[in-house]
């Protein structure tokens, strides 16, 4: 497929998904993100891994700004601190090249997917989910994914 195909068909699955597997999207984006950087940590490769573990925060802060604090109540607030303990500690990755900070985050969206998931097979926590805007998060999706 080409390039244009592709970003087309990322486009397409990125604007037509409910809110939860969107944000599994973004995590998954932030995961793949991780892991390249880990590899280019590995390789050597400092200005690929700064870059790829910008990717993630942008990420990050996409998913950060995209909360709805007033209607999100505890679990709104709850995410918005783990947010912002994952740009804590990859900033921390990039500054001192640690490679374990990184793998902490990854693990915990790996374990934060799984929640995400699971709460969209219900129908309550769908409804939790829709306190999120779609439009700004379906952007950032396509553009980082």
């Amino acid at each position: 497929m080409n390039a244009y195909g592709t970003d087309q068909y990322r486009q397409t699955q990125v604007t037509t998904v409910d809110k939860g597997r969107l944000i599994v999207l973004l995590y998954e984006g932030a995961i793949k993100f991780l892991r390249e950087a880990s590899e280019a940590q590995a390789a050597g490769d400092i200005a690929a891994k700064s870059g790829h573990i910008n990717r993630a925060l942008d990420i990050i802060g996409e998913l950060s700004q995209s909360l709805n604090m007033q209607d999100g109540g505890d679990i709104a607030f709850n995410l918005k601190r783990i947010y912002q303990f994952w740009t804590d500690h990859l900033l921390k990755a990039k500054i001192v090249r640690d490679s374990p900070a990184m793998d902490d985050v990854v693990n915990m969206m790996s374990s934060l997917i799984e929640a995400w998931q699971a709460v969209c097979s219900d129908a309550e926590a769908a409804r939790a989910a829709a306190a999120l805007p779609q439009a700004t998060m379906a952007t950032t999706a396509a553009r980082t994914i």
